[in-house]
């Protein structure tokens, strides 16, 4: 469930003033069709946190988009071009840089 932020806003007010507990939301606010356990995770991330926000930091990483990784991929690529009798596998590059295949194949460089 994904609250808005004037939910989350509501809800963190109201379990730090008055300590509600999840199903007390769900009782007082019976259109917003929160669910318990989302309720629960929220309330247990006000708790230990004090703060709605997600940790910095969070959420999935795309290091494939690192310049660094971008640059090395292309450089491996480019130097079988320029020397002849050089050539490395997808599994070759894959290995050296620690980027797998199957991310290889979704970059834009061109083997």
């Amino acid at each position: 469930m994904v609250f808005s932020e004037e939910d989350k806003v509501l809800i963190k007010v109201l379990r730090q003033e008055k300590g509600y507990g999840a199903k007390k939301f769900i009782r007082e606010f019976p259109n917003k069709n929160w669910s318990l356990s989302s309720l629960n995770k929220l309330l247990t991330k006000i708790d230990q946190t004090g703060s709605v926000d997600c940790k910095p930091g969070s959420g999935k990483k795309h290091m494939i988009r690192i310049a660094q990784n971008v640059d090395s991929v292309e450089e491996l690529v480019l130097s079988q071009k320029s020397a002849l009798g050089t050539d490395k596998t997808i599994h070759q590059i894959a290995k050296e840089t620690g980027i797998s295949k199957a991310k290889l194949l979704c970059c834009k460089v061109h083997f």
